[in-house]
């Protein structure tokens, strides 16, 4: 367990800053969603301000001092940051490396190359989550959308066909597998093994992804026949260069701390013992920070490097990288901020007291709270990140397994039914050249079913393992 790990748990265990009961303390919790809900949906507020100001209501809702509550929250911040910030800058630099290098774009053309016909949405789940792995949402959104129509419109695909697969496998990777923010900040939270929960997610993922994305898109594709609008097509980040990276290394360079960390999550359970030396070993390499490091300087040589970047060009794409970020590790921070208000207040205790009346298995509660909010606020980090402070408690008692899930419930409830108050949903509509209508027939019951298939294959796996 890390240091971080310990200070939660430890901060789980303290004393509440308030007296009230849990009455009053269930109308905070949702006072204070209320005030964030309100500020991000009604008045557009930015979610870092949101969750600051909903922070401070949810103190002032529950009686307990100003004083405390800003310690709070401030306290919360610092840590999260502390705790997954340095990943997440991590994550965009590979992310950044990727794409500029044209090494997103070899992998796209070489899985193509091998594709057709009936075979091209399977291709598109595949390119969508390998590509997926290291990079933002919006980002990967971005990145594929010009792919996708230019795949429907030279191969004549309805575009639903293969845009939806690729959609899935991008929401999927985003939802439940790290190091994307969400996933980050609820293992973070609930004190999870993060080898443990990836395998756990990829498990989970799979088939999630292929019930999404290949087999919805049959329907999609019958509800909404829609052909690629041309005006939407845009140039590619490698249209410009001379050289790009090779398929097989671009595709080892991305796949090595997800590699480093599955061999760190492996070693532990076979080995199980802090004092050998092979584990110590894994240990190191196969931690978050020293595996996404190893893959950003690899990643320097094998995709900057290999695509002609100077050290100049290098440096650029660096610095790139990281201010797009800004605004994303300010909202993680304040989530933080909220979760350990949340708990400071006694809110765990009281969600103990309500799972155990109410017989609700602790798994489908994280999924339950983790829906309500992404209804609510449209975001899914910020589902994540309320979710997981939640019911961070009910994690003291679990084992690595059990905290594992826990994570993946609240990410696949995260991703349940986007709407009109989810950029997301605005942008797969604008790129697509989609009605409101014909947006939620196809991403917002994709999205749906990714939720409900995920909850359904976490409730499973909890039961054999």
């Amino acid at each position: 367990m890390t240091s971080l790990s310990v200070e939660i748990l430890a901060a789980d265990a303290a004393e509440p800053i308030t007296s009230a009961g849990n009455a009053q303390l269930g109308i905070a919790v949702l006072a204070g969603i209320a005030v964030i809900v309100v500020l991000i949906t009604k008045f557009k507020l930015h979610a870092f301000l949101a969750l600051t100001i909903g922070s401070l209501a949810l103190g002032a809702f529950a009686g307990a001092p100003l004083a405390d509550t800003i310690k709070s929250f401030t306290t919360g911040l610092g840590n999260t940051v502390a705790g997954v910030g340095v990943l997440i800058a991590l994550g965009a630099i590979l992310g950044k490396l990727l794409a500029d290098s044209g090494g997103a774009d070899q992998i796209v053309d070489t899985i193509l190359a091998k594709a057709s016909g009936r075979a091209m949405p399977w291709a598109m789940v595949l390119i969508a989550s390998v590509i997926g792995l290291p990079l933002f949402f919006e980002v990967g959104i971005v990145l594929l959308i010009p792919v996708v129509l230019l795949v429907a419109k030279r191969g004549n695909y309805s575009l639903m066909r293969i845009g939806i697969p690729a959609l899935a496998g991008l929401s999927v990777m985003h939802g439940l597998i790290p190091p994307h923010p969400g996933p980050l900040v609820a293992i973070d939270a609930v004190g999870a093994n993060l080898g443990v929960t990836l395998a756990l997610g990829l498990v989970v993922a799979i088939p999630t992804v292929i019930i999404a994305g290949p087999l919805f898109a049959r329907y999609a594709a019958r509800w909404v026949d829609i052909p690629a609008p041309e005006n939407m097509i845009p140039t590619r980040p490698s249209d410009d260069l001379e050289k790009r990276p090779g398929f097989g290394v671009t595709v080892a360079t991305v796949m090595l701390p997800v590699v480093l960390m599955l061999v760190k999550a492996l070693v532990d359970i076979v080995v199980d013992d802090p004092e050998n030396g092979v584990q110590k070993v894994t240990d190191v390499i196969g931690s978050p920070l020293i595996a996404l490091l190893a893959a950003v300087i690899v990643g320097m040589f094998t995709l900057g490097r290999a695509a002609g970047f100077t050290k100049e060009r290098l440096s650029t794409t660096v610095e790139k990288s990281l201010a797009p970020i800004a605004g994303v590790l300010l909202i993680v921070g304040a989530g933080g901020g909220f979760k350990q208000t949340l708990i400071d207040i006694g809110v765990g205790q009281m969600i103990l007291d309500f799972s155990e009346n109410w017989s609700i298995p602790a798994l489908l509660l994280a999924w339950l709270i983790a829906v309500a909010i992404r209804l609510a606020t449209g975001s899914a980090t910020v589902a994540t990140i309320s979710a997981a402070g939640l019911v961070a408690p009910l994690a003291a008692g679990m084992s690595t397994t059990e905290t594992a899930l826990l994570v993946l419930a609240i990410g696949a409830g995260s991703l349940f039914f986007s709407h009109v108050n989810d950029a997301g949903f605005w942008l797969v509509k604008e790129y697509f050249g989609m009605t409101v209508g014909q947006t939620i027939k196809t991403w917002s019951v994709m999205e749906t079913i990714i939720s409900v298939v995920g909850i359904g294959f976490v409730l499973l796996l909890s039961l054999v393992l």
